[in-house]
This record gives C-alpha cells, sequence and structure tokens, in this order.
C-alpha cells in the first residue's frame, strides 16, 4: 500500500513539480535531468548514465535489475502489480483517476516526452512510445528521493 501511495505521488505531484522547476531548471543542486530510452530500450540521463532498461516482455528494470514496474495491455503496473494509470496507443498516459501526465510527440524514429505543458522531459525511441511514461515517472521518482536523502 505504501509503495503504491509513493507511485500515485510520483504521478501527481513528481509530474506537478517537475513542471515547476524542481527538475526542468537548474539549480546549484541538481541540473535538468531528461530521460532517453534508446531503440534497445536503455535508459539513460542526459550524461549518458545507464538508469535502467526495459526487457522484451515490457518490464522496466533499474541498474540493480530490480524490477521497478511492468504494461500490460496498454495499463501501467508498479513492481507489486498494482494498476498505475493507462498508456495510450498513441503516447498519452493517464493516471488512474484519468488525469492527463505525459505524452509524446513523433519526430522520425524519436519521440519527445512532453509534460502536459508541453515542455520536453527526455525523449524515447518510437517502439518504446507506449514505455515513456513509466520510465519517465519510475526514475523520476527516483530522482525525488536522492534529492530528499541529501
Amino acid at each position: 500500500m505504501k509503495k503504491n501511495i509513493i507511485f500515485t505521488i510520483a504521478f501527481l505531484g513528481g509530474m506537478l513539480l517537475a513542471a515547476h522547476g524542481l527538475l526542468a531548471q537548474p539549480s546549484s543542486k541538481t541540473e535538468q535531468r531528461l530521460i532517453h530510452i534508446n531503440g534497445k530500450g536503455e535508459v539513460s540521463d542526459d550524461r549518458g548514465t545507464k538508469l535502467g532498461y526495459i526487457s522484451k516482455e515490457d518490464i522496466v528494470f533499474n541498474n540493480q535489475n530490480q524490477k521497478l514496474g511492468f504494461i500490460k495491455n496498454g495499463k501501467v503496473y508498479d513492481a507489486e502489480g498494482n494498476p498505475l494509470g493507462k498508456a495510450k496507443k498513441d503516447g498519452r498516459y493517464y493516471n488512474n483517476d484519468g488525469v492527463f501526465i505525459l505524452s509524446t510527440k513523433t519526430m522520425g524514429d524519436k519521440c519527445e516526452i512532453l509534460d502536459p505543458e508541453g515542455h520536453k522531459k527526455g525523449t524515447v525511441h518510437k517502439n518504446y512510445k507506449l514505455h515513456a511514461c513509466a520510465a519517465h515517472c519510475f526514475f523520476l521518482e527516483q530522482e525525488m528521493k536522492k534529492e530528499e536523502d541529501k
């Protein structure tokens, strides 16, 4: 239950915080962090640091091979199978309450990951369009936890 609440906060509050500058504006503590997913499903940040990967079974893992979540039939779940939202085929993601969280904009083989206001949050290969929100939100949550620990 606690983990479900954390992911819900990451989806609802995390994106709002990011949109208001937590990750969007460089600061003395952190720089802007965008998430990138390449054609192999590897997830990295702007510096090229590998954060995790997406398996062929649509499971999102971190670098320690810990399962963070997965997508099944267009629905996004946390590692324990708790529903978090829905990924639409057009690359739009909605949480369980139907609130629009992220979208993707196709640009050739890559897509931009955009927040509700249209701010770029990263890129994703077109083959992983449905995974953009799941991966972005899971790694955003990890980034928020790192900030809290400082």
